[in-house]
């Protein structure tokens, strides 16, 4: 671990280029002269947030010395949720007033009127400062936000996490006044649960920290709101003014909605009839064109300047004039539908009447909004756009280097960005959008090392099917009880978090250590059917020691196969993977196994972890075990 600590330390100058390379889809060496450019330019962006971001800790403290009831890391992790710790400046940025969306400033994303609440004018008010020094002064800025949330505050009790998920929730700044519309509390309640889980992940990031703190979410919000914010879809009836998960159950398990096995009352229908894994919200009436005066053809990918919430709220006020037909969510790719397809969502001026446009949450200078879990989420629509509409193919993506300006690209082009069109002045999604990685996941197969990839556990709000302890399975030997496997968010390779296998001897055993980490309690009903045809199972892995070596058990029609082991290297992250349809990869483990995958469906039993026996602790972590087809 420390050795990982003192490489990050030392790469943030030396390494930031090559980093940024590397994110364009290339290294420095090979790249051509636009990826080496924009490598730079992101490079560039890099260093200057990180020097920014430097002297936020300390105003930060100085802000909760002022406003002591705020629990401590609060303002961080509401820095995190609308700046990302980036001092944000609308007059500056090219992209300014995207959408007409109501600009945030400074690090603490505050609004000023414009469509939303006047939070400057209101903190400038208690404290007795100029509206402009708080919009403009780092120190300001943050003591302003600290005096907005001490004031929701007030008689509550700053440890009841419940009293500040409604307090956050009054801060937000946006939609009607409370009570006056559900959907609007809902849009109030999802800046809420993006603060609090910040705080229950923790983030340690280039400059930006929030310690871990850990939330009790069934205290944070009622079981029916807390499946709404933690869910890939749910339908918002914006018609009626309800919310509904009707025909859809939360696994505690998968921690996702499944589809009820009886769905047949009226209102029990998917949420959105134009893509089921969406919310269906839509924009005001005013705000869209009804039907289209052109055949579908193209798709717009769109950076929001502006929060998720923000901007589902912003397309529902009347008076925004703009749409688009979906918006996805930086942190776990939550999608959200503001317009059916088969309407003009008014996003790309002259071109809305052929094209699908998608909001993605953030701002095109911080390369931090755009997750892995919101490419996988913007790739999985578009792949479904591929199949649906015959003149998008997604083998007509763009797939060059980003850019921070207008760069008109060619008809044929069905894929790319809102700079990319004749006739705007928007400049999004811009210079860190990674355009080569995009095309790999609308493509899988493709040449670009890609695969169509269904991540089975990411590990992102808790231990996902791997919920018991490593010394649980008859099958392990050489370990003590006193093992663990549990959600950690300091170390990971993608996302925010992954899983930590604490490994600890058995000092009343001489035995080499052989680990069955169950995936669903050993019950293959608990677990994700996976397809055999291509399919290779795999996950990535870091070990704080040498001498490990990894394998998967497959549960078959006929019994349990368990792979070949593959050897893990110390102190970097490497992917393991193995192919489902090559039976050297296999033998038989218990059952009537053959030592080969024959079945045309199977589920993963568990990850295998071997080392010789040693006295001595040793921490492996897996991040997104998945299945590639």
């Amino acid at each position: 671990m420390k050795r990982i600590i003192r490489w990050a330390a030392l790469c943030v100058a030396g390494c930031a280029f090559w980093q940024a390379a590397q994110a364009a889809g290339t290294d420095s060496a090979a790249a051509d002269p636009a990826q080496r450019e924009a490598a730079a330019l992101q490079a560039a962006q890099a260093g200057a947030l990180e020097r920014e971001r430097a002297r936020f800790p300390a105003l930060f403290r100085r802000a909760y010395a002022a406003y002591p009831r705020i629990p401590r890391g609060t303002l961080e992790a509401l820095a995190y949720a609308q700046s990302r710790w980036q001092s944000l400046r609308p007059a500056a940025g090219g992209d300014a007033g995207h959408h007409h969306v109501p600009p945030a400033w400074g690090v603490m994303g505050l609004y000023a009127g414009e469509g939303f609440a006047d939070q400057v004018g209101e903190a400038a008010a208690l404290l007795g400062l100029p509206a402009d020094r708080i919009r403009t002064d780092p120190a300001a800025n943050v003591l302003a936000a600290a005096a907005l949330l001490d004031r929701e505050l007030r008689g509550v009790d700053g440890g009841d996490v419940a009293g500040l998920a409604q307090a956050l929730a009054r801060y937000a700044g946006f939609g009607a006044p409370q009570g006056k519309s559900a959907i609007d509390d809902h849009a109030r309640a999802s800046f809420a649960f993006e603060v609090l889980l910040a705080l229950d992940r923790g983030v340690d990031d280039q400059g930006i920290r929030v310690p871990v703190r850990p939330i009790e979410w069934e205290r944070a919000f009622d079981a029916e709101r807390l499946v709404l914010l933690n869910a890939p879809f749910v339908r918002l009836d914006a018609t009626r003014d309800r919310i509904e998960t009707a025909d859809y159950a939360l696994d505690p398990v998968a921690e996702r909605l499944v589809r009820r096995e009886a769905a047949t009352a009226p209102d029990m229908r998917p949420a959105s009839t134009d893509y089921g894994p969406a919310i269906w919200s839509p924009a005001h009436a005013s705000n869209y064109s009804a039907s289209r005066s052109a055949a579908v053809g193209a798709v717009t990918l769109h950076t929001a300047q502006g929060s998720y919430a923000g901007t589902i709220s912003w397309f529902k006020n009347a008076a925004a004039g703009v749409s688009a037909h979906y918006v996805i969510r930086s942190s776990d790719g939550q999608v959200t539908q503001m317009v059916r397809e088969a309407h003009t969502a008014w996003h790309v001026r002259n071109h809305n009447s052929y094209t699908l446009g998608i909001e993605h949450e953030g701002y095109v200078d911080n390369a931090s909004w755009y997750t892995s879990a919101m490419y996988d989420a913007s790739a999985a629509l578009v792949r479904h756009w591929c199949a649906r509409y015959s003149a998008i193919a997604c083998s007509s993506a763009y797939r060059g280097a980003p850019s921070s300006g207008i760069n008109v690209l060619p008809d044929s082009v069905r894929i790319k960005g809102h700079q990319h069109y004749s006739g705007q002045t928007h400049t999004d999604p811009g210079i860190n959008w990674n355009w080569s990685r995009y095309y790999d996941l609308l493509n899988p197969g493709g040449g670009g090392g890609g695969g169509a990839t269904r991540v089975l556990d990411g590990f992102e709000s808790g231990v996902g099917r791997f919920n018991t302890q490593p010394a649980y399975s008859g099958s392990t030997t050489g370990i003590s009880t006193a093992s663990s496997a549990t959600r950690d968010c300091t170390t990971r390779r993608n996302g925010n978090c992954s899983l930590r296998v604490w490994l600890r001897d058995d000092a009343a055993s001489s035995a080499n250590w052989a680990v069955r980490l169950l995936s669903g309690s050993g019950n293959p009903g608990s677990n994700a059917a996976l397809a055999r045809a291509n399919g290779r199972i795999g996950f990535w892995a870091w070990s704080g020691g040498s001498g490990m070596s990894l394998a998967v058990g497959i549960d078959d029609s006929d019994g349990t196969e368990r792979s070949i082991a593959r050897s893990l290297p110390a102190n970097q992250w490497t992917y393991l993977e193995w192919s489902l349809t090559d039976a050297a990869q296999w033998d038989p483990w218990v059952g009537n196994a053959n030592g080969a995958i024959t079945a045309a469906s199977v589920t993963l039993d568990a990850i295998w972890l071997y080392r010789a026996q040693t006295s001595f602790d040793v921490n492996v972590y897996i991040d997104d075990v998945q299945i590639r087809n």
